[in-house]
């Protein structure tokens, strides 16, 4: 072929090819439009698409009387896509309220719309304060995208730190966050949304939505200022004393309530990262301690239930000085012939050993395993030592008598505190409790408290028998004379412990472990308050070093239990007549909060429920008239009657927010503490919504 032949030639082939070329590509769009198109739009949809997680907001942590001790601070931006259907029936309410949270104007909100670059989303604020309630309304606001992150706060910093405890980023690390963690984290809701080739997120109308399901609270039985006060007393009294650690516990041996419970060391939840990991260990139900003379209820109890000896018997302690096998026992001082009472009065060891040698050695078990010394006490705190006691057959011909005088016996603050409270409530052991109830996110309660027993110890006349002598320690004559409130009628034990090795067998020179632990009135006793030094340096007698600290926070608790005053006696005055407290007006309140008011001031009605929409029309007693105290309150309450909006000032706002929701009123809450101000004013038609300013 010629050349000119084969050049023609190459050009045909070439010329066919680029014409064949669009037939191919139509051919390829053809196939992508019809045949794959639906399945790559699935794909695409689905790259584009995201599940949105709504995070639940993590309960709250209040005290006996409604303060709240932990809460949530929601930091927030605030996105809006204002072509979503539905936005514009809320448009002027968002804007006002978010003015209002974030302290930009209505009309530069409004600006930043018109300004975006995208008609589909506009930034808004970022980093915006909001409470929980809130944040529950914008996010329910069509087209509204939240940027929401969550930091716990801790009210009051160092009070009760080691009972609440800390909560990190996922969960609770420590204390009853901790603890609760699955109760007051909640479930986290999800929705669906659509993510454009600039990122921007907008919500998917019509898609499936589940939503979030918000932590419960806990209400506490301890008080903020009984628990400060017990926290500032024990550090006062830990450095006078120059001890290494303390810690002390308050019940209530009626119920097994802890009223207080305290350590020093203590740390700031807030500042945590800053913190040793040892001072936030809650030595009060960690450390496990031989506890020294308060022990000795135990072969007390033992020994008069079993007719080993009587009160008023004698026992000659001689010069205070007693051989046992290969251990020497020594009182502080020589006390010679004395009865049984003030063997436990002075704490004598040599003539509590010998009573302990008259008692069978499984009848001294089995009173030490009815004192609950080998056991947990099933506290709602993580990290409780597990005592035990050694079983009778690996007893030697010492454990009868050490045992008797708080040694080869091991337990904790709180299981010491428990122990004598089975003593003051005549003869019950109680299970301790911290947590008085559980309630939902609006307030309604999902789980309650009740007291409960764990075993009868002794009979009430036992009890009553070693009464006086318990009451003759704390006393002049006794070992913890520095432990008497002028008027009050106070029992309680002492104890000195020398402190085990934990490097080598035996114990080491010089260091102990002080305890008092006290109840009081004796009449009828109402708390129960456990105080243990570790290592004092300027006495190792806990009258000495645990008894002045037992005073100090018993007078300033005093003022805050006036049910108490009735038992307080002064020589060479009259005795005061009964108090009298003014009834308040409990008109239009919800029958929960009325009962709180009236039973704060010594005053009794009927069992209030837990129903916020029963309000009450009208009341026995007029409001501003005197009543005894224990004088009962007649009720007249009706359901759903409300009709206008209520005076909420001076309600606490765990208080506002169960009334509220009760009524189907959305609350916005401005600060913590106690209501001051309220958007619709009292008398006016109920709302739909109200905004409430906090102290």
């Amino acid at each position: 072929m010629e050349l000119k032949d084969q050049i023609l030639a190459r050009m045909y082939v070439v010329i066919t090819l680029i014409s064949l070329l669009p037939v191919l590509i139509g051919l390829q769009i053809l196939r992508v439009t019809t045949v794959d198109g639906p399945g790559l739009r699935i794909t695409g949809e689905e790259q584009s698409t995201e599940t949105q997680v709504l995070p639940a907001f993590r309960g709250e942590i209040f005290d006996a009387e409604g303060r709240p001790l932990v809460v949530n601070i929601k930091r927030v931006g605030v996105n809006l896509d204002p072509t979503v259907d539905g936005f514009g029936a809320h448009s002027k309410l968002f804007f006002e309220k978010l003015s209002r949270v974030s302290g930009v104007s209505v009309e530069r909100l409004r600006a930043r719309v018109r300004n975006s670059p995208s008609p589909k989303y506009a930034r808004l604020v970022k980093d915006v304060r909001m409470s929980e309630e809130e944040l529950i309304w914008f996010a329910d606001i069509p087209g509204a995208l939240l940027d929401a992150s969550t930091t716990r706060y801790y009210n009051h910093g160092r009070a009760a730190a080691h009972v609440i405890g800390v909560a990190g980023d996922d969960e609770g690390q420590s204390g009853l966050e901790k603890q609760f963690d699955k109760e007051l984290r909640g479930e986290d809701g999800t929705r669906l949304i659509h993510k454009d080739r600039e990122q921007i997120a907008k919500l998917i109308p019509g898609s499936p939505e589940k939503p979030p399901v918000h932590g419960e609270s806990l209400l506490l039985t301890i008080d903020l200022i009984k628990q400060t006060i017990l926290e500032e007393e024990l550090e006062k009294g830990a450095l006078t004393a120059r001890a290494k650690s303390a810690s002390a516990v308050a019940i209530d041996p009626r119920t097994g309530e802890i009223l207080a419970m305290a350590n020093y060391p203590s740390f700031n939840p807030n500042t945590v990262n800053r913190s040793n990991v040892g001072v936030m260990r809650n030595r009060a139900i960690t450390d496990k301690i031989e506890p020294g003379s308060v022990i000795k209820v135990v072969p007390a109890a033992a020994a008069i239930t079993s007719g080993v000896v009587a009160m008023s018997d004698s026992i000659d302690t001689g010069d205070g000085v007693l051989v046992q096998g290969s251990y020497t026992l020594r009182d502080t001082h020589p006390h010679g012939m004395i009865t049984f009472l003030e063997v436990l009065q002075v704490s004598s060891n040599v003539g509590t050993a010998m009573v302990a040698e008259d008692i069978e050695e499984g009848v001294m078990y089995q009173w030490a395993r009815q004192f609950g010394f080998n056991q947990q006490t099933g506290i709602e705190l993580p990290g409780e030592a597990r005592t035990s006691l050694l079983k009778v057959e690996k007893w030697d011909a010492n454990t009868r008598s050490a045992m008797s005088r708080g040694y080869a016996i091991h337990a904790t603050t709180l299981q010491i505190a428990l122990a004598y409270g089975a003593l003051a409530n005549g003869g019950t052991l109680m299970k301790p409790y911290i947590v008085s109830e559980r309630r939902a996110f609006d307030g309604s309660l999902t789980w309650k408290a009740h007291p409960d027993s764990v075993r009868r110890v002794m009979d009430r006349e036992t009890a009553a028998t070693l009464m006086p002598a318990f009451e003759s320690v704390v006393s002049e004559v006794g070992t913890a004379p520095l432990a008497m409130v002028d008027g009050l009628r106070i029992a309680g034990k002492t104890g000195t412990a020398r402190k085990a090795s934990t490097e080598t067998k035996g114990y080491v020179a010089g260091k102990y472990r002080s305890t008092f632990v006290g109840f009081y009135p004796v009449e009828n006793p109402q708390v129960v308050l456990a105080i243990v030094m570790d290592e004092p340096e300027t006495s190792s007698y806990g009258g000495v070093v645990a008894g002045p600290v037992f005073k100090a926070v018993t007078e300033r608790w005093l003022a805050r239990m006036p049910q108490i005053a009735e038992y307080m006696h002064f020589e060479g005055r009259e005795e005061a007549p009964d108090s009298a407290a003014v009834v308040p007006d409990m008109e239009s309140l919800p029958l929960p909060i009325a009962g709180k008011r009236v039973a704060a001031l010594g005053l009794k009605i009927p069992d209030a429920g837990s129903d916020y929409r029963t309000a009450v029309m009208a009341q026995s007693l007029n409001p501003g008239t005197e009543a005894l105290a224990g004088v009962p309150i007649q009720l007249t309450a009706v359901t759903d009657s409300l009709e206008t909006m209520p005076d909420l000032s001076g309600l606490s706002s765990r208080e506002v927010m169960a009334w509220m929701a009760a009524l189907n009123i959305e609350v916005t809450l401005q600060g913590h503490g106690l209501v001051k101000s309220q958007s619709a004013a009292p008398g006016s038609a109920l709302p739909d919504q109200v905004t409430l300013r906090l102290n």
